[in-house]
């Protein structure tokens, strides 16, 4: 498994000369919020503080930045800069001057990376990690496949438990994989907040790894893959013999991902079901979570 903190780390010590991209304060509308920042170096990015016309004038300006003798690019007339050697402050309104309709204002804050600000940017993102949501996808067949790739995209630690060692072949590199001959054990030892994706190969297995899942009332979120005639099976089951109640079987999401849409391939629950999880984890949001939260880390991706 590659962390999130791994990927920083590596694009720290391996892309050269960077500029730091903040949102320094934000008025109105903006694309993200303050605190949300991006990496720079001469051919590379890693995050992004929102997109469209102001991301590439900061761009722009941090490559100006590590390399100050190439580009003559030169910043839009909408925005007040004040610059010195190391560190450079924009103000942009997200008007229609820059081609943006946000309505909203953004200072952007760009600073020349150094040893003390590099060792900061890890701290940061190590702290973001252990305060991470869980989220555990039992089951690595097509479904779970599809939705640890999706999850492996979110800020959440992504888990995915089997019993067979081939069904765990392939996931993605930031996505912690487990073999347990027993996974509904796993549930017992989860965090607090987690969110619990049921998606094995038998249906009895999703019963047991299910009813340990309910049991469990500090959980984010908790959904079985199935059809209605599942659910009612659960249900019969759960109350007759797994000593379940009405209150926790309530908590029970299935289908996985809602009915609405009426399309059963794999990347399209996975889809479904990822938003569904991510909207369940918000209200179980710590607030030393909230106060780490724009600061996730991407992958870095080329210019």
């Amino acid at each position: 498994m590659t962390s999130k903190v791994q990927n920083l780390k590596a694009f720290l010590g391996g892309a050269g000369r960077l500029a730091l991209v903040e949102v320094a304060g934000t008025k109105g509308s903006t694309p993200r919020e303050k605190g949300a920042f991006m990496l720079v170096s001469r051919t590379a990015i890693f995050g992004t503080i929102g997109g469209g016309q102001l991301e590439y004038m900061a761009i722009d300006k941090a490559r100006q930045m590590v390399a100050p003798s190439g580009g003559s690019n030169r910043l839009q007339s909408t925005s007040r800069v004040a610059v010195d050697e190391v560190r450079t402050t924009l103000d942009v309104p997200l008007g229609p001057e820059i081609g943006q309709c946000c309505g909203g204002r953004v200072e952007v804050l760009i600073r020349l990376v150094d040893t003390a600000l590099a060792a900061e940017l890890v701290a940061v993102a190590e702290a973001e990690e252990a305060h991470m949501p869980h989220v555990y996808i039992f089951g690595g067949g097509h479904v779970g496949q599809a939705l640890a790739s999706t999850i492996a995209l979110l800020p959440v630690h992504g888990v995915v438990i089997e019993t067979r060692a081939e069904a765990l072949e392939g996931m993605p590199e930031t996505v912690e994989t487990r073999l347990a001959p027993m996974p509904e054990a796993e549930v017992r030892n989860a965090p607090a907040g987690t969110a619990f994706a049921i998606l094995t190969h038998d249906h009895a297995l999703d019963f047991l790894i299910v009813a340990e899942a309910l049991k469990r009332d500090d959980a984010a979120y908790v959904g079985m893959i199935g059809s209605k005639t599942k659910k009612a099976t659960f249900r019969s089951w759960f109350l007759k013999s797994a000593d379940g109640t009405e209150a926790e079987f309530a908590r029970l999401v299935s289908p996985i991902g809602g009915d609405a849409v009426k399309d059963k391939r794999p990347p399209v629950i996975a889809a479904l079901a990822a938003a569904e999880i991510m909207t369940a984890l918000v209200s179980h949001v710590t607030p030393d979570h909230r106060a780490l939260q724009g600061k996730v880390m991407a992958p870095a991706r080329p210019a």
